[in-house]
């Protein structure tokens, strides 16, 4: 099930990274995904219960990431 958010919302959330990029819905492997993804650093955040958790602790880095 795709990320049901109202648009104005969308448009203002940022992801908490230094950044602040805007968010797209989903993951870039798959667009249907319960997440919002940065368009800047690519953590995606998961939504639960149509809630955004924009919290870097509960991100999910970028699969192409690594650490070192």
């Amino acid at each position: 099930m795709a990320v049901q958010l109202d648009a104005q919302l969308l448009d203002i959330l940022a992801c908490p990274c230094p950044e602040h990029a805007p968010l797209s819905v989903g993951t870039p492997d798959d667009p249907e995904a319960d997440f919002l993804t940065c368009t800047s650093c690519g953590r995606s955040f998961p939504v639960r219960d149509g809630i955004p958790v924009l919290l870097l602790d509960e991100a999910v880095a970028p699969s192409g990431d690594s650490a070192g």
